[in-house]
């Protein structure tokens, strides 16, 4: 077995079966100490960081916000270990959701399109969606090894989750994606980053970075609802906000990469307004921006 494979199923393994105040020592341990490491990925988070709250913040109060932030990751890893082994009603219990009344009505006129950023639990977000007795279909990224991606696609696919292989599929991921939304089903993407060429480029705290056009494709191709959601935590659980619909401009206002591109903004624009309410909880340890940052404030 790949080592990287073998860490993971250690962690579906043992994880679960770990008391929860032992557990959540455990896990605040390794961010702490990922902290004091001060490694790659701990850099990068507090460059992104300080992209979201601007040279003002004294570089103490954002030290402290870094260590918050990776204790918020590790918080995402301990409860994904452990989210298999909960029933439907800990799902429902655990995830308390703002605006719910306003989903379920679109879901009993069709499918959705949820557009999320990596923030919170989005595992814990889709296990509710299920959890209500809504279909879930999503894409995955084919993760390297394929015994990864094999492991993570089983983990979702027991909390009811559909997975789509992003490729390597039988059809390509986007027709399967109409299809489910013509069938009503919740359709979640994470799109706060993609820097490939296919991405949308997009103003995100006053700088350029490139987000999926995935959500707005799907919603001008289908007329189906795009909702962002907002999710992070609190003390004792993970908590989210539906956003509503956004407006989606029709043929008459322009082509079709232009109405794709001004409905990716309005997207970043809701990420951006979400994620500056709970910085902690965005856990973006990777690039995204294309440009440099501005300089931090004389101290």
């Amino acid at each position: 077995m790949n080592p990287v494979d073998l860490g993971y199923a250690a962690g579906w393994s043992l994880v679960r079966g770990l008391p929860e105040p032992v557990a959540r020592g455990l896990f605040n341990a390794a961010a702490d100490q990922a902290y004091r490491k001060n490694g790659r990925g701990t850099q990068r988070l507090r460059r992104n960081l300080r992209r979201v709250v601007g040279p003002e913040m004294p570089e103490a109060e954002l030290d402290a916000l870094v260590r918050a932030g990776l204790r918020s990751y590790a918080r995402y890893w301990k409860e994904a270990f452990r989210l298999p082994s909960r029933s439907h009603q800990q799902h429902l219990d655990d995830f308390q959701v703002d605006n719910t009344d306003m989903l379920r009505k679109l879901l009993g006129e069709g499918g959705v399109i949820m557009a999320l950023n990596h923030s919170g639990n989005w595992d814990n977000a889709g296990a509710w969606v299920t959890a209500n007795g809504w279909q879930l279909t999503t894409v995955a990224e084919r993760l390297k090894p394929e015994s990864v991606y094999k492991r993570f696609a089983e983990y979702r696919k027991k909390i009811g989750f559909e997975i789509v292989p992003l490729t390597g599929g039988d059809r390509p991921p986007f027709d399967v994606l109409v299809d489910r939304l013509r069938d009503g089903a919740v359709v979640p993407l994470l799109a706060d980053r993609d820097l490939s060429t296919r991405g949308v480029e997009v103003e995100f705290f006053g700088g350029r970075t490139r987000m999926a056009p995935g959500p707005a494709l799907l919603a001008i191709q289908t007329g189906m609802p795009l909702l962002v959601i907002d999710v992070w935590f609190d003390e004792r659980s993970t908590r989210g906000y539906v956003n509503p619909p956004l407006e989606i401009p029709g043929p008459e206002t322009g082509t079709l990469r232009e109405r794709v591109s001004a409905v990716t903004q309005k997207m970043a624009t809701g990420f951006e307004a979400a994620i500056a309410r709970h910085p902690q909880d965005w856990h973006m340890l990777q690039r995204v921006w294309l440009d440099k940052p501005a300089p931090t404030a004389e101290v």
